[in-house]
């Protein structure tokens, strides 16, 4: 584009001053660290287990986006290093200005880390909704106000009481049908011998099958093809909804999973480990998945998300959101092509996963959901969810102003 074409990132208005002259005026981190009880990790490292007696600590942070009209955009985010490669930047720009910003920062991160930009938009979009007296939802258009849930499960571990065997994930299965979700995915061993994942989808399968829609997401642990070709042919056994990143290719290869939908019958969901828009564009078209998935943190916030929603219902597929938060409801809210909100992880000994840091009763944990297995969206203007500052201060290992 002609450098006298390029859009001006804060566009000059004939009226009075308006919301279309707002600019940012500064970005704030708040970091926190917290601890989860009775949580460790399993055989690898990575993974949370239920682990009784263990303490894990956690770090997390959260975001302000402060603008000269004095509306306030925030969210949880992750690190201040995440922000501080574009913070400055933002600076004397217009938050309204999303899909100008989104696309400058896109480029300016091609090199690194474009997932960095994913809580910034989310704070935006906050500003965009205070400034409209709207929730986001309806901003995006509004398509539902009761998202139905499935119950993502934790992996298993080897104590008795958890999930250890097949039989305890039919039994938490059964659990999570009784409180109502018409969904469960697991989250298993992923470690050899991978015969006891087989047995655990076929348990089941038999016990809440035919009351539930099931999923398996592998975490791209099954070490080949014929491992996840094993497991695979399980879940066709059990009628599965959808089979998510088999094997450990990193959930990338558009050729190998192809050739793996060409030998089994359940549907895949893919593409949470292709970043943004056109890699996932690019992976439809070469015919790797049946459903797309598409992450608030690591696609480009709510922008990126509603892109990757809107260019999968152009090629007729559904698009799932990875996680579960507030800005995850909005967006599910506004989409036609989607089925669930994961609930997760949760696990039958375990309680809330995460901080406190929400207030207005805001939960996703195991009894969040309503009679029919759903939660609500959130109406208050903007993200529409307050955070406990009171908590994240209390908790705060620092703050970085730019």
């Amino acid at each position: 584009m002609p450098r006298s074409a390029r859009p001006a990132s804060s566009p000059k208005s004939t009226r009075s001053a308006t919301s279309n002259d707002i600019t940012i005026t500064k970005v704030e981190v708040t970091e926190f660290a917290y601890e989860l009880e009775d949580i460790g990790k399993d055989y690898n490292g990575f993974f949370p287990i239920w682990a009784p007696g263990a303490t894990a600590k956690r770090r997390g942070g959260a975001l302000r986006i402060y603008t000269s009209a004095g509306v306030i955009g925030e969210t949880i985010a992750g690190a201040a290093a995440q922000v501080a490669p574009f913070a400055e930047y933002l600076i004397g720009k217009n938050p309204l200005m999303r899909e100008f910003l989104f696309n400058d920062i896109k480029r300016a991160l091609r090199h690194t880390n474009n997932a960095a930009y994913g809580a910034t938009d989310i704070a935006l979009w906050d500003i965009a909704g205070k400034v409209a007296g709207l929730p986001v939802y309806r901003l995006l258009g509004g398509y539902r106000t009761k998202l139905p849930c499935y119950a993502s499960t934790f992996h298993g571990e080897a104590l008795k009481g958890g999930l250890n065997s097949p039989e305890s994930y039919a039994d938490f299965g059964e659990q999570c049908l009784d409180l109502g979700y018409p969904a469960y995915k697991l989250h298993v061993w992923g470690e050899p011998p991978f015969k006891r994942d087989v047995a655990t989808m076929l348990a089941v399968g038999k016990r809440v099958g035919d009351r539930m829609d099931l999923m398996l997401d592998g975490s791209c642990a099954y070490r080949t093809f014929h491992d996840a070709l094993l497991v695979g042919r399980a879940c066709d056994d059990s009628n599965f909804m959808w089979y998510e990143d088999p094997y450990s290719d990193g959930g990338i290869s558009a050729h190998g999973h192809r050739k793996l939908r060409e030998m089994i019958k359940t549907p895949l969901l893919m593409t949470e480990m292709v970043r943004g828009l056109e890699p996932k564009v690019d992976f439809i078209a070469a015919g790797g998945t049946d459903y797309v998935r598409a992450d608030l943190g690591l696609d480009g916030g709510i922008t990126g998300v509603m892109k990757i929603a809107h260019v999968a219902e152009g090629f007729g597929l559904d698009c799932e959101i990875h996680g579960c938060s507030p800005a995850a409801r909005h967006c599910m809210a506004a989409m036609r092509n989607t089925n669930y909100y994961e609930m997760g992880l949760l696990h039958p000994k375990v309680g809330a996963m995460r901080p406190p840091v929400y207030l207005d009763g805001y939960q996703d944990e195991l009894t969040a959901v309503d009679k029919n297995g759903c939660v609500d969206v959130p109406e208050k203007p903007g993200i529409g969810v307050g955070i406990d500052w009171r908590w994240i201060k209390k908790n705060s290992t620092g703050t970085v102003v730019f």
